[in-house]
């Protein structure tokens, strides 16, 4: 039997590449959409960094698990980490929300102040359920998408309307529109077939689903700057060895850098592929604008009567 000296012994040990773990990571979005793109660049930052000790495979447009499951997947270890549009746990607490209740946070600037105000109270909160934030980063702000231009907001009445979130849900009911849940993936399907004639959202989102084969008018709202969020199991993150916990935690800081710089890129891009696909941009009409902060302002009043004492903070903390 050969034996090896302790000091070697130890240098063997440090020397030993780390065993290789692969993490699936579901997300909602298609290849196109650029979170998703900027979901894979986080991936392969961190197999770089860790030298392959830590593989994360992307599985884009709910191809391991639909949105609404993602983050219960990752909750319960079926995967350990995932992404979802942050506002969609707003059931859960409606400090998840925020940045979806309309005319808050309407630029870029105030979607930064309001996520720094937000992430502490967010990371408290998933943190109760096992669950770490690792990033987050903003669509660009909403617009409305409607066949004929929208001059007021009683011309939104009766129309079909394409929700995504329970805040989205109340703005319709509010403008006496009819709210239908509808995955981004499914808009153009949803619109061919009469389930929805008009929705807000991004020009990211406009865009990628080809918006001027169903619509002829996007008016540039901004009625609010909604963020994805990415998060990970804590107990499978502690079980990393260190450096591969800080290679992620750095690849994350840089995705989130990263992904709000493309989606300012995003906004101004896909309006402008918009526009050259026939679709009309217009601004919004004084009357319009006008009717629209009415129901927003209308929704926050609902809001601060339902809110955590947590929720409420967030919002005190943005407003100072």
């Amino acid at each position: 039997m050969i034996r090896i000296a302790a000091p070697a012994m130890a240098a063997l040990m440090i020397a030993a590449p780390l065993a290789a773990e692969t993490w699936d990571m579901p997300t909602p979005y298609g290849d196109a959409t650029f979170h998703t793109q900027n979901i894979r660049t986080f991936a392969e930052d961190v197999a770089a960094a860790t030298d392959g000790a830590l593989e994360i495979t992307v599985h884009s447009a709910n191809s391991l698990f639909p949105h609404a499951e993602i983050k219960n997947a990752v909750r319960s270890r079926q995967v350990p980490i995932g992404e979802f549009f942050l506002s969609r746990l707003s059931n859960d607490d409606l400090a998840y929300g925020l940045d979806s209740q309309p005319f808050v946070a309407t630029s870029y600037d105030d979607a930064a102040k309001l996520w720094a105000a937000q992430k502490p109270v967010v990371t408290e909160l998933l943190a109760k359920e096992g669950l770490m934030p690792l990033f987050s980063v903003p669509w660009p702000a909403q617009g409305l998408y409607t066949n004929g231009e929208i001059k007021t907001v009683d011309d939104l009445a009766g129309l079909r309307f394409r929700a995504y979130n329970a805040a989205l849900e109340e703005f319709a009911a509010l403008a006496k529109a009819a709210p239908v849940q509808v995955e981004a993936a499914d808009i153009p399907q949803a619109f061919s077939t009469g389930q929805v004639e008009a929705m807000i959202t991004s020009p990211s989102t406009g865009a990628n689903s080809k918006a001027w084969d169903f619509v002829t008018h996007y008016t540039a709202i901004d009625a609010w700057v909604p963020k994805n969020i990415v998060v990970v199991n804590q107990r499978v993150f502690d079980k990393l060895d260190p450096t591969v916990q800080e290679a992620v935690m750095t690849a994350a800081a840089a995705a989130e850098t990263r992904g709000w710089e493309m989606s300012k890129e995003e906004a101004a891009a896909k309006t402008k592929v918009m526009e050259e696909n026939g679709i009309t941009i217009v601004q919004p009409s004084e009357e319009l604008v006008a009717g629209l902060q009415a129901i927003g302002a209308a929704m926050l009043e609902k809001w601060n009567e339902k809110a955590s004492d947590e929720a409420k903070a967030i919002l005190e903390a943005y407003n100072q």
